[in-house]
């Protein structure tokens, strides 16, 4: 009698274990889940939803504003392959030294509104991309129009 207990009792803890490191793995994968888009691609996601993202383009010499503190910048991130499709970038933290206009630059965030508010800013690494079937400069992995 006491051994059958002893089995059930190890088999509920087993199972809570199980439970717990499963919603470990499932909460660490759905916090790590990041959309890359470019800026037209994020100007056409519905309003509301400020999903993460990862977004990448052209700085605008037009509209860049760095405090003289050094930290942070106010720019416009130009798409790529639509110049029409521009949007405004506030970053606040350190600025890599080679982000000026005319750089391709990665920005991670949420958009809010027509405002990215961005966490990270990461300048393109050129040996980092490969041209697709178009000619066209994309990210590994990138499957996007």
């Amino acid at each position: 009698m006491l051994k059958a207990r002893q089995g059930w009792m190890y088999a509920v803890a087993f199972a809570l274990v199980a439970a717990g490191v499963g919603y470990l793995v499932v909460s660490g994968i759905s916090q790590e889940k990041m959309y890359f888009l470019n800026v037209r691609e994020a100007l056409a996601m519905p309003a509301g939803q400020s999903h993460p993202a990862r977004l990448f383009g052209l700085v605008l010499a037009e509209g860049l504003d760095r405090p003289a503190s050094g930290l942070g910048a106010n720019f416009v991130l130009q798409d790529k392959d639509d110049p029409s499709q521009r949007l405004l970038v506030r970053y606040s933290g350190a600025v890599p030294d080679t982000f000026k206009p005319g750089v391709e630059v990665i920005v991670e965030g949420t958009l809010s509104g027509t405002t990215f508010d961005a966490t990270v800013l990461m300048t393109k690494c050129p040996s980092k991309y490969q041209k697709d079937e178009q000619g066209r400069m994309r990210p590994p992995g990138y499957t996007g129009s």
